[in-house]
């Protein structure tokens, strides 16, 4: 694609202002998509006798993901103690195939 080998061609600063400009260029695109429907909505509830109040959710500001401490284990594998679970998410496989055999979760709690 021409515009891959143009833009290896910029420099740091050059491809940055870019990627600014791209950054603009599509929010406003967005916008315009959003007063569109926005519109769109309107014009067909008028068509049905409805009176349609659009609310837009105010713009969240990204907040980086908080990845708490390690929960320590609360079930252990029987014959690899390497396989635990902190008894949140989803069951791992390895207890799942235990308790379908018929076997009691509760026999694989850690102690202590």
């Amino acid at each position: 694609m021409q515009i891959e080998a143009q833009l290896k061609q910029l420099s740091f600063e050059e491809l940055r202002r870019v990627i600014e400009e791209a950054q603009r260029a599509l929010e406003l695109k967005q916008k315009q998509k959003r007063e569109e429907v926005i519109r769109q909505i309107r014009e067909l509830a008028a068509q049905a006798g409805l009176e349609v109040e659009v609310r837009v959710k105010p713009k969240m500001e990204t907040k980086p993901v908080r990845r708490g401490a390690k929960l320590p284990p609360k079930y252990r594998h029987p014959n690899d103690p390497a396989l635990t679970w902190s008894g949140r998410g989803q069951m791992p496989a390895w207890l799942k195939d235990l308790v379908a055999q018929g076997r009691d979760r509760e026999e694989f709690r850690v102690q202590g």
